[in-house]
């Protein structure tokens, strides 16, 4: 079973459904239907097993708005039930995350909580 890792205790970690956006992978993307174990902060001697999820949905997304694509752009809307301010903000955190070259096509992950660790 696959790990998706959280690196804050986002308030939307509290509710039955989530969604969270992360990298299309190269080896095996993730998939509607699968189930993951979810933890914060997985490789860190704060390692803390939240549970398990089960991906219930995935679309791409474009967060850059300048980028010409026919992928359907992050919203303010949805960037703000991800746990930012806006757009702009889940940017700044991007690239603090993953440095000035990120990569800005992504999947948004719906999840859905199986069971949550005592």
């Amino acid at each position: 079973m696959r790990i998706i890792s959280f690196s804050k205790k986002w308030d939307k970690l509290n509710q039955h459904e989530f969604t969270t956006f992360r990298y299309p992978r190269g080896d095996k993307d993730w998939y509607v239907g699968e189930v993951v174990q979810v933890f914060y902060k997985s490789r860190s001697p704060q390692r803390e097993k939240l549970g398990i999820a089960e991906i219930i949905g995935k679309e791409r997304r474009e967060l850059d708005p300048n980028f010409e694509s026919i992928t359907p752009v992050v919203t303010h809307a949805e960037a703000r039930e991800d746990g930012f301010i806006d757009r702009g903000d889940m940017v700044v955190f991007m690239q603090k995350q993953y440095g000035l070259n990120y990569i800005s096509l992504f999947n948004k992950l719906t999840l859905k909580w199986v069971s949550l660790s005592q």
